[in-house]
């Protein structure tokens, strides 16, 4: 099978190693050469840089990770030549750009896979059986946190040249952090309605909000509070879930989820032994394949993709025009 990566920062890379290490070998990279990254561990991979060019190889699968607002670019192509296609996560900076990819995936052969690698994380997972056998009986309130360092990302690179924290190149906290726009309502179902507020309330050098408060209201009348932010030193990202028999905690950095009962009981659900973040990458990576190879469905299709875009820009015309936002369902 040859696959296309088209995008080869930091996140291309990442996939490129971890399809190698998946037996992987037919691979054609699509570049344009404004990495800040070296380019050593690229040069055994054919390098396009004309898009017609890229697609002329016949790629079987095309994974985009590209910055996010070239991203529909690639994957109107991608459809059109019957590609299978694994987009980066959020699908796009603006809805308005879907329309062209959605008319060319209608004649497409291939499937569709969106990278919220979140899916994959152990501990959301236990999280959402959780919710869904009603161990600590229903859902009803939230606070998700997630609050990072953008500086100190990539340290190879100048934080305010990065694709981050530029809106024009389809950064922002809003979109860049989108993994729980996705995850929420993986665990919730869908969102009814909103309000946030979003701005640049920090002294970073950056031409995008880096701050987001959201209230959100599902339509199973779950409510909560989702937090993001681009200044938080040392980095944290955890969600807590009060229900009517219990509540739940998840952290992010050791992927534990904590359980405490209204009788007392504590319990806790640790991640397996040696985890670490590039297991969720792989894991993704592994479904996308079988998606590929061997026809199974994809768990977070282009349906899901689009929700959590059209979430995150509910969240940033809220917070730009000071509204409640309420979704058709």
């Amino acid at each position: 099978m040859k696959i296309l990566i088209a995008g080869m920062g930091s996140i291309g890379r990442r996939h490129l190693r971890n399809l190698v290490s998946l037996g992987e070998s037919d691979i054609v990279l699509y570049r344009t050469y404004k990495s800040s990254l070296p380019d050593e561990e690229l040069s055994n991979f054919p390098v396009k840089i004309d898009l017609r060019e890229a697609f002329g190889c016949n790629p079987d699968a095309a994974v985009i990770s590209n910055p996010t607002s070239m991203h529909m670019t690639i994957a109107e192509q991608a459809a059109k030549a019957n590609c299978h296609i694994f987009i980066e996560k959020p699908i796009s900076d603006t809805l308005e750009s879907l329309a062209p990819f959605e008319i060319a995936l209608k004649k497409s052969t291939g499937s569709v896979f969106i990278g919220f690698q979140f899916r994959f994380n152990p501990g959301l997972k236990t999280v959402k059986k959780i919710i869904d056998d009603r161990v600590v009986g229903r859902p009803i309130s939230f606070q998700c946190h997630w609050g990072e360092y953008l500086p100190g990302w990539h340290p190879w690179e100048d934080y305010r040249k990065s694709y981050a924290a530029n809106r024009d190149m389809g950064g922002g906290v809003v979109l860049t952090l989108s993994h729980p726009l996705d995850y929420l309502q993986w665990i919730f179902g869908r969102v009814k309605e909103l309000y946030a507020v979003t701005g640049k309330f920090s002294d970073l050098e950056i031409k995008s909000e880096d701050t987001a408060e959201v209230l959100l209201t599902f339509t199973n009348n779950v409510i909560g509070g989702l937090h993001l932010d681009y200044y938080q030193q040392p980095k944290k990202h955890d969600l807590s879930i009060i229900c009517s028999d219990g509540t739940i905690y998840w952290e992010y950095e050791t992927s534990m989820v904590r359980l405490e009962r209204s009788s007392g009981e504590i319990g806790e659900l640790g991640a397996p032994d040696n985890y670490e973040r590039n297991q969720m990458y792989l894991a993704e990576m592994k479904h996308f394949l079988d998606i590929c190879k061997r026809g199974v469905q994809p768990i977070c299709g282009y349906s899901d993709g689009k929700k959590a875009l059209e979430l995150a820009w509910g969240i940033l015309q809220s917070g730009k025009y000071n509204e409640r936002i309420i979704f058709e369902c």
